[in-house]
């Protein structure tokens, strides 16, 4: 059902120090700041060779993020998306196989611009999963 590793996102205190430490460390390409109202953060995309990592900050502070943040002072590992061919088919076998699909089901447009649906971190080994449509 799942697809390739589409990014793993990285919550972070500070997005332009953090941004600086992949391109300017690490040498890789980093795109520019997008705020994403509708999902509560701001974000940057680094690119890989064979993936993508994603710095989020919150947007706000009711953003889902800011709580991880408080928790994480110094930022970590946020999330781990997935692409599918048919997210909508993906959600419905996952529901039938016991998942949890977080928020009211319906994907939202995501940084890519592609539908993305989050499932329940206590359903898949701790980690929360986003599934994007390719």
């Amino acid at each position: 059902m799942i697809g390739k590793l589409n990014h793993v996102a990285i919550v972070v205190p500070d997005l332009e120090a953090a941004s600086e430490v992949y391109r300017d460390t690490l040498g890789a390409t980093v795109s520019e700041p997008v705020e994403m109202p509708e999902h509560g953060v701001t974000t940057v995309f680094v690119e890989l060779p064979n993936s993508k990592i994603e710095l989020l900050v919150p947007l706000g502070g009711d953003s889902p993020v800011a709580k991880f943040l408080e928790r994480n002072t110094s930022g970590g590992v946020h999330h781990i998306c997935y692409e599918v061919v048919d997210i909508i088919l993906a959600r419905d076998r996952l529901i039938a196989k016991g998942a949890r699909v977080l928020g009211d089901g319906i994907p939202k447009l995501g940084a890519h611009n592609k539908p993305v649906l989050f499932l329940h971190p206590k359903d898949f080994c701790g980690t929360l999963i986003e599934l994007e449509q390719v």
